[in-house]
């Protein structure tokens, strides 16, 4: 019994997890935590949680880029190419604060833009 489980510990990413992965593991989880739990900054902290874990998966390749011998490239690596490199994540960032910014102050008080 204990032999089975280390043979799938062996095969598994586990075994090939290093000290810097545990540490931004362990920070994501706790960013979910303070994000679910104790409501502090969900929109915020909720996303970038959930990158820092896929980020850190051991061998899970979804970082890859396409190559000879691996065709398919992994998830965040279309994400980056998509969105950074063509600069649309900027641009949706910047109107989703437009979206969220609130004018019922300067629409109450207009000699405050002056």
């Amino acid at each position: 019994m204990a032999s089975s489980f280390l043979v799938i510990f062996k095969i598994s990413g586990f075994a090939n997890l290093t000290l810097g992965q545990i540490l931004m593991i362990a920070i994501s989880l706790v960013l979910m935590y303070l994000a679910i739990f104790k409501e502090f900054e969900p929109l915020l902290l909720l996303p970038i949680s959930f990158g820092i874990l896929l980020a850190n998966f051991p061998l899970t390749g979804l970082t890859s880029a396409p190559s000879t011998t691996e065709p398919f490239p992994g998830l965040l690596y279309f994400l980056r190419h998509y969105g950074v490199d063509t600069e649309i994540f900027p641009l949706l960032i910047f109107l989703g604060l437009g979206a969220l910014t609130d004018f019922g102050p300067l629409i109450a008080n207009p000699w405050t833009i002056l």
